[in-house]
């Protein structure tokens, strides 16, 4: 119990119409239709409404009461759905948060791994090793399918695919339609990381101290690379831009940019401890955005020059989001931020917010996130 109980702590870091895409739902509309966004960046370009300029008047427009541990959301087609400690998977309307539908998982285990959606369905994994598949309008189960151990993975879909890890040390590839079983990879450790997908490959890590990328379609390793990492300091999941990996290590503090394609390192940037490894990167308009300690770093993608960092004074254990000009970023301490992208200016804050791990989305004017207090909030402006 004390290993679940530490991996659901990491974790912790909609249909309204017919036309689902065969690619990332969301490829060409404002939405956050998975933990990486539909980039693999958490990033979302499409953001037009909130900028540098009127962040600074966001107010709450809704808070729905989950009762436990919100899971980091995600929103599409009008509904953002997230899970909870208590195992109860949650469909909302965006716009004011009235309940939609819920379900129970099987067990009533946990569900914290954040949600994915495409074609007509959602996608999440569970504390008991199952990975579900709902209709996203009814939330009717449609499939089931059992791994060896916890999921606290989150799910990434792309062509129609579900791909997830466990913590049985595996990598899945899902057939999203019935959920039948295409391939598995197995490492020397769990995979909480959600895998990351683009051009034909599938990046992961492993409490093994690995990255992997994988065929997308067979499953077979095309290349690994040690960063590091052990039972408490393993490495975040990946983010993939413009040929690049972008991973950190925990037992070395230092976040790493990988080809790609061969999986050669290109640089790495020492960004002192303790890094927080559940922080995984975002990545936007040459940048990239990470936590580490007690602070939120903006880096030059391209070579890891620091371009600023913003000491909170608490961890930044979250994974940053990023739209339009202004990152989103929570820490363990009762506070939720945003900061100017561009220069690492402080923007706005929600004071009153609590979560050790918020990963939060943003679309069409509003930002999503939940917290440790059992509620998940939506802020907009007013």
């Amino acid at each position: 119990m004390k290993h679940i109980r530490i991996l659901v702590s990491i974790l912790c870091a909609c249909f309204v119409s017919a036309a689902w895409s065969q690619q990332p739902a969301g490829n060409t509309v404002n939405t956050w239709s998975q933990f990486h966004g539909t980039n693999m960046q958490r990033w979302n370009p499409y953001e037009k409404v909130i900028n540098v300029n009127n962040v600074g008047s966001l107010q709450l427009k809704w808070s729905y009461p989950t009762g436990e541990t919100a899971s980091s959301p995600v929103v599409a087609h009008g509904v953002v759905y997230t899970g909870t400690y208590s195992g109860i998977f949650y469909a909302l309307n965006s716009s004011n948060g009235a309940l939609l539908w819920s379900y129970q998982s099987a067990s009533g285990g946990t569900d914290l791994s954040s949600p994915a959606i495409a074609n007509g369905m959602v996608y999440f994994g569970s504390i008991d090793g199952l990975v579900y598949a709902l209709n996203a309008r009814t939330g009717i189960k449609v499939w089931n399918y059992q791994t060896g151990a916890t999921i606290v993975s989150s799910p990434t879909v792309f062509n129609g695919v579900v791909y997830i890890g466990s913590n049985d040390g595996n990598v899945y590839a899902l057939n999203g339609s019935s959920g039948a079983l295409l391939w598995s990879f197995t490492t020397a450790g769990f995979v909480t990381s959600t895998p990351a997908v683009e051009n034909g490959m599938v990046y992961a890590s492993s409490y093994d101290g690995n990255v992997y990328a994988l065929n997308a379609g067979t499953g077979v390793k095309v290349w690994s690379y040690y960063v590091g990492g052990n039972y408490e300091d393993l490495a975040s999941s990946p983010a993939v831009a413009n040929g690049v990996v972008y991973i950190g290590a925990g037992d070395t503090y230092t976040l790493y940019a990988l080809n790609a394609g061969t999986g050669a390192k290109l640089w790495s940037s020492y960004l002192g401890g303790p890094w927080i490894p559940w922080s995984s990167p975002a990545v936007a308009n040459g940048v990239v955005y990470v936590g580490s300690g007690n602070s939120l770093f903006a880096l030059k993608a391209s070579t890891g020059h620091t371009l600023w960092s913003y000491e909170t004074g608490n961890a930044v254990k979250g994974s940053p989001a990023v739209a339009n000009g202004v990152v989103y970023f929570g820490t363990n301490n009762w506070d939720f931020l945003a900061v100017n992208a561009k220069t690492g200016a402080y923007l706005w804050d929600h004071g009153t917010y609590y979560s050790e791990t918020p990963s939060p989305a943003v679309a069409d004017g509003v930002v999503y996130v939940g917290d440790n207090g059992g509620n998940l909030y939506a802020f907009g402006l007013k």
